[in-house]
């Protein structure tokens, strides 16, 4: 036998050879190059805290000596720092109570449960793109006996006239603010109060999903006690913008809250210990929370500067949406294919250091891509100039990708 008859049939170079990976193989070999070009990073508009480390997530929780007494017991099944964190939250909203919630899934879901047992009606209006109806894969129908009901799916909120004009009674009213989905888009204050008051003339209550509820007080030119006093209800989240660990909080009546932890537990949401998350939300609400107003406003310099840097690079019907945004996050949309924008943006990131683009891109129809843009503490040292500079290093290699 020959020794080449011996040798085991040679198996292709994949790294080098991406045209023989399945798409979703690409597509998940390009999402592993984007994290590594981000952590490696000499400059990035915003790092999302889920491409840290471990050592580096809990360095959050060095600070937090100086907020809370770490000689005092440990929480257990929702005492002790868990309650200080409840009435700090209260307090920051207006409301009588607040309750601890391992996720928002779980708040939202206890929340208009027990609206439903008040009102008498397990019908919830919402919006098309509200996160239970887009990203929960139909919780609040097959867990807990809600029945959705779409009051519109244009990228805007709710109006007032679209709520009188729901062709069925319905017991809740939620609103997202801002809406995630639609461009992290909020109404003007006027809209937000006629919406709020057409819900009441048809004996519905109102629950703001306010995930991202803390950057508003920028649009509305309102407090943030003032903007949650709208609603009978409110939850909140302290990872997506507070950069915590996880968690939320559901606030609102104190006897809807003393309700609303009874069916926490039956949800499985009463953890033995929770400090570690909990400490990490005082931290945010501490360091984050009075920074976000000056992420709000140097997100609109990003968005302006992104606009210009497209137009000098000449790329065709580059659109940021909202064009002014609405808070510290907004759509960045480009007219190619998802996967092109997307391997041309990781090569940005990998050749110079720099990451204008840090999540990914995803496909909105034939050759239409869209990513999330957002603004954080790393943001705020871009100038207009690193902004354009960074588009034009994109357009470049946008256009090699797009001719191959």
């Amino acid at each position: 036998m020959s020794d080449s008859a011996q040798q085991p049939a040679q198996q292709p170079d994949l790294q080098s050879t991406p045209e023989l990976l399945s798409d979703d193989e690409q597509r998940k070999r390009r999402r592993e190059r984007r994290i590594s070009a981000s952590r490696s990073a000499q400059r990035i508009l915003w790092r999302p805290g889920f491409l840290s480390t471990l050592r580096e997530r809990l360095a959050v929780l060095d600070v937090a000596s100086e907020l809370y007494d770490l000689d005092e017991r440990a929480d257990i099944y929702g005492d002790g720092v868990v309650e200080v964190l409840e009435e700090k939250v209260a307090g920051l909203l207006g409301t009588e109570a607040a309750a601890f919630f391992p996720t928002g899934t779980m708040a939202q879901q206890v929340a208009l449960r027990c609206w439903a047992g008040r009102t008498g009606n397990p019908v919830v209006a919402l919006h098309a793109l509200a996160h239970p109806e887009v990203h929960e894969r139909h919780a609040f129908s097959q867990v807990s006996g809600l029945r959705p009901v779409r009051v519109t799916s244009e990228p805007r909120l709710p109006t007032a006239e679209e709520v009188r004009d729901l062709p069925e009674p319905f017991g809740a009213l939620m609103l997202e603010l801002p809406l995630r989905d639609a461009g992290f888009v909020l109404p003007s204050w006027e809209e937000l109060t006629e919406v709020v008051e057409a819900a009441r003339e048809r004996e519905a209550v109102v629950h703001f999903d306010g995930a991202r509820l803390w950057e508003s007080t920028v649009h509305f030119g309102r407090p943030l006690e003032e903007i949650a006093g709208l609603a009978d209800s409110v939850y909140v989240s302290f990872y997506k913008s507070l950069g915590g660990f996880g968690g939320a909080a559901l606030a609102g009546p104190r006897a809807l809250v003393e309700e609303a932890k009874i069916w926490r537990h039956r949800y499985g949401g009463t953890v033995f210990q929770q400090f570690p998350t909990v400490l990490s939300a005082l931290v945010g609400l501490e360091r984050e929370l009075p920074r976000l107003p000056e992420y709000v406003r140097h997100a609109r310099v990003v968005a302006a500067a992104l606009r210009e840097g497209c137009a000098a690079a000449g790329l065709p019907w580059a659109r940021v949406h909202p064009e002014v945004p609405h808070t510290h996050e907004f759509q960045f949309w480009l007219p190619y294919d998802a996967d092109v924008v997307a391997e041309a943006a990781v090569r940005t990131a990998e050749e110079t250091g720099t990451v204008l683009f840090a999540n990914g891109w995803d496909g909105k129809g034939p050759g239409i891509a869209v990513t999330e843009l957002g603004v954080r503490a790393a943001g705020l040292e871009w100038t207009a100039e690193d902004v354009r500079v960074a588009v034009a290093e994109f357009a470049a290699r946008l256009a090699e990708e797009s001719g191959r």
